[in-house]
């Protein structure tokens, strides 16, 4: 079954109400999944932002998790303009939301963290990497930009099909205050209802028609 948070948005439908501006958005990573799964039988999203630290890190996990549920043959990965961390604060959102967590290089400056799913045969590494890192596709894929610096800074990223930006307040702003939890908890469920909305409306057109 589904993990904590999927299956508070499952059976909230009110979650899954959007605002019209964010919806054309979604809908535009919609139609590329549509596109490229009727090609290849297969797709892949490459999430930006500046130092893939929150929210490429956020869609990443929750895009994944949501095309798992919905059994879609759909690959993410994250990635930034620059190299830091994935950012504590986001593994421990994350933690919270009953995802499972492994710690790995702890010593290191940009420590590595499985996080994994009852529901999903794979877990997800993360780490801050640059888009082009190695593990990132290539070509065939859609480019997600999470916020607004790499939107305007990174002009191209090579090998995308298309660039679609979805962007997410960044919760860095509450860092060390008393909103800290709140708000990475709450900008992690915005980004896992609105990522549940594209896998679960590209599912339901991808089955047959009934009539």
């Amino acid at each position: 079954m589904p993990h904590p948070l999927l299956t508070t948005i499952i059976q909230d439908k009110n979650n899954l109400i959007l605002n019209e501006g964010r919806q054309e958005s979604l809908d535009d990573l919609v139609d590329y999944l549509l596109h490229r799964l009727s090609q290849d039988d297969k797709a892949s999203i490459l999430f930006v932002c500046t130092h893939n630290s929150r929210r490429s890190q956020f869609s990443q996990v929750w895009a994944q998790f949501a095309a798992d549920h919905f059994d879609l043959a759909v690959e993410c990965f994250s990635g930034g303009t620059e190299v830091t961390a994935c950012n504590p604060r986001t593994i421990a959102s994350l933690n919270r939301s009953g995802l499972n967590i492994e710690g790995k290089e702890e010593g290191n400056d940009n420590p590595r963290y499985l996080v994994s799913s009852e529901e999903s045969e794979h877990g997800i590494e993360l780490y801050s990497k640059l888009v082009d890192n190695p593990v990132n596709p290539t070509n065939n894929f859609a480019a997600v930009m999470t916020c607004d610096h790499a939107d305007k800074n990174c002009p191209t990223i090579f090998g995308a099909e298309r660039r679609i930006p979805i962007r997410y307040e960044d919760p860095k702003a509450f860092d060390n205050g008393p909103q800290e939890a709140v708000m990475y908890d709450n900008r992690s469920r915005q980004i896992a209802t609105e990522m549940f909305y594209v896998m679960k409306k590209t599912k339901e057109a991808l089955l047959p028609s009934k009539h």
